[in-house]
């Protein structure tokens, strides 16, 4: 499946916040977080559908990944792949 990776503006919000909340503590590890979230956002039009099914909404095409303890939440559409949001792995979404 060939899709486009698209940003909400809110998951774009999402990742620039948890860069800052890490950074200050550990800029490097602010760096290693995002840049591993970025190469798992760019892999996900590979195989859309291995995330899970987000749990709060039940939809086949809303889904998720994670990465270290943040979910990657997105939208699966027929030419794109909507990044919803990035947030803490023990928030629930609204």
């Amino acid at each position: 499946m060939s899709c486009r990776i698209v940003w909400s503006p809110e998951a774009a919000e999402d990742l620039e916040a948890i860069s800052e909340f890490i950074a200050r503590d550990s800029s490097f590890y602010a760096r290693a977080v995002v840049a591993e979230i970025l190469k798992t956002t760019r892999s996900i039009p590979d195989y859309p559908y291995l995330g899970r099914i987000v749990p709060e909404y039940s939809v086949v095409k809303i889904r998720e990944r994670f990465v270290y303890n943040y979910r990657i939440v997105y939208r699966v559409a027929e030419n794109e792949i909507l990044i919803v949001a990035i947030i803490h792995g023990a928030r629930k979404l609204d």
